[in-house]
């Protein structure tokens, strides 16, 4: 089991950005996919980007081209990169993290962390 836990939320003006931190604490990320996702008030949650243990990374439609994710091996540490934020990337940001193969569905993922509320106001 990985203890992962997040940083960097918080409030910010659309347009703005923010860099999410997903660190895995007494624990090494190799040979793990880590994923960030994110839920919305009455919304299911849903897939934002990945990042595979060989580096590979994946992102959703709705943030491509605006969010980043990337890994730092040295540190543990998985990175979120959010520019040009927008409302409606107002939600909890949860990172998580399962062996070898990338999967969009959260039921995929047996750790969690505990959230980071991001929101984007108008």
């Amino acid at each position: 089991q990985v203890q992962l836990v997040e940083s960097g939320g918080g409030l910010v003006q659309a347009g703005g950005s923010l860099r999410l931190s997903c660190a895995a604490a007494g624990h090494t990320f190799s040979r793990y996919v880590v994923g960030w996702f994110r839920q919305a008030p009455g919304k299911e949650r849903e897939f934002v980007a990945a990042v595979s243990w060989s580096g590979t990374t994946y992102c959703a439609d709705s943030v491509k081209g605006r969010f980043t994710i990337s890994r730092d091996g040295a540190k543990n540490t998985v990175y979120l990169q959010m520019n040009s934020l927008k409302p409606e990337d107002t939600a909890v940001y949860y990172c998580a993290a399962r062996l070898l193969s990338l999967s969009y569905y959260p039921y995929d993922y047996g750790d969690w962390g505990q959230g980071t509320q991001v929101t984007v106001s108008s």
